[in-house]
């Protein structure tokens, strides 16, 4: 359990102490126990980085009004209470008032130890995302553009500001709503052209009849309609950047005077013979095999190579999967200030299936889920599974048993891994499998520990 094993147990029954907290230790927890709720308030802060075991009928302070004090200080702290005199009403008060959960006594051992470990897994989460949005705050830096903690998206980071003061031209790879471009964005702000403009075409959406137009622009009578001059995006982006984007749908016939204009760095506005120089640095993003492009004949070679001076690969989100859960709960706060909705938080059982969706629309498709989330009427603790089998029921209707089992496995792998921070022979008692089992699979499914330690 690394750094968030804490736990602080309270209880003035002394052989009950000793032998919960003998049964924590054992398990891996680091346990500080108490006789009495005030002792244990003076040494639990704002980030404490572990759970609370507390009984509710104890002298000086019982569980219920321990519970409340521990909120002031701070509410995202999971506190378990413990009872021998529970009943299904104080349960519910329990719950109400903040607790993360309620069991009686005698107690199964592994059971609450199961509690105490998805607790702690969720302090983990609260605490790792409480840093992170420190991080964000402040200063205006490259963290608050692209968000994420993990190795792939430092190393974009890293990359972005290796080439940003540069003026090679850019291309930006990667699947549809990964944040290409944001990337864009990054380039611009933190390069030497930022004081400059960000002009970006998507090349998908521009008509063919206006695409030449658009690009380099029209002289007054150039052809029917053109009532007055308009300069084109090469010459408005003049002294900045301009971005294309979708730069694989762009037809044939234009590819071969776009590459003109980079070549000459010059542009002929239509109906004019006389030539403009230009000045912007030419980023382009693409989603599709540009390379497979030039073999299949849909993209000339030579504007590729134009174009591809440099390449930024900008990582699915299945590749960042310590950055989901920190995403969710961004995109989720966020929802809840622009809609005026109460915040959700994300819940324990909830994390496996985060961490085991594919994501095919990547971060925004994660974005929409979160904001499905917050706006959903449903209980917290549905509303997550409703809305991801609502994304899965057409894909899983033609999936073969095979591919169900496999993405399964995948699951079951995943969840352990989370749940076991990357602890191999953690998850090899969880799942009850050989080492080298369970490195095969790993290998199977593209699985690298490391990412989930």
């Amino acid at each position: 359990m690394g750094k968030f094993n804490q736990v602080i147990l309270v209880d003035d029954d002394a052989e009950m102490r000793i032998a919960t907290s003998q049964w924590l230790e054992l398990s891996g927890c680091d346990v500080t126990v108490f006789s009495d709720a005030p002792s244990a308030l003076e040494n639990v802060g704002a980030d404490y980085p572990g759970v609370i075991v507390s009984d509710v009928r104890m002298p000086k302070m019982d569980g219920m009004e321990f519970l409340k004090c521990l909120s002031c200080i701070d509410s995202d702290i999971p506190v378990i209470l413990v009872s021998a005199h529970g009943d299904v009403q104080m349960a519910v008060d329990a719950m109400r008032s903040g607790a993360y959960d309620f069991i009686e006594k005698p107690f199964d051992p592994e059971r609450l130890l199961e509690i105490v470990q998805r607790s702690l897994d969720k302090r983990r989460l609260i605490i790792e995302n409480r840093e992170l949005r420190r991080q964000l705050t402040g200063s205006e830096v490259i963290e608050r553009k692209l968000i994420g903690n993990s190795s792939v998206m430092r190393r974009l980071r890293d990359e972005i500001l290796d080439v940003a003061d540069t003026d090679a031209p850019v291309l930006i790879s990667g699947e549809t709503g990964t944040g290409k471009e944001v990337v864009a964005r990054c380039l611009h702000d933190f390069g030497s052209r930022k004081q400059g403009k960000y002009v970006a075409v998507n090349c998908g959406a521009v008509p063919q009849n206006i695409f030449e137009s658009e690009l380099f622009g029209h002289e007054r009578g150039a052809f029917t309609g053109a009532d007055k001059r308009r300069i084109g995006r090469f010459e408005y982006a003049k002294g900045g950047v301009l971005f294309l984007d979708e730069i694989g749908t762009m037809p044939l016939a234009m590819q071969i005077k776009v590459l003109r204009v980079l070549q000459e760095r010059e542009v002929v506005s239509i109906g004019s013979n006389e030539p403009q120089p230009i000045d912007f640095r030419l980023l382009s993003a693409t989603n599709k095999n540009l390379q497979q492009g030039c073999a299949d004949g849909s993209f000339r070679e030579d504007l590729y190579y134009r174009i591809n001076v440099i390449e930024i690969f900008v990582p699915p989100l299945r590749d960042r999967g310590e950055d989901i859960l920190f995403l969710f709960d961004y995109f989720s706060s966020q929802a809840a200030l622009n809609y005026a909705r109460p915040e959700a938080a994300l819940q324990g059982s909830d994390i496996g299936l985060l961490m085991s969706h594919q994501w095919p629309g990547n971060v925004r498709e994660l974005k929409n889920l979160a904001e499905r989330y917050v706006l959903s009427s449903l209980p917290v603790e549905q509303r997550l599974s409703s809305i991801l089998q609502q994304g899965r029921t057409d894909s899983v209707q033609s999936s073969s048993l095979q591919s169900l089992m496999r993405q399964h496995e995948k699951m079951l792998l995943e969840q352990a891994l989370v749940s076991c921070h990357g602890n191999v022979q953690e998850v090899m008692v969880a799942l009850d499998l050989p080492r080298r089992t369970l490195n095969e699979k790993l290998q199977k499914h593209n699985l690298v520990r490391k990412k989930y330690l």
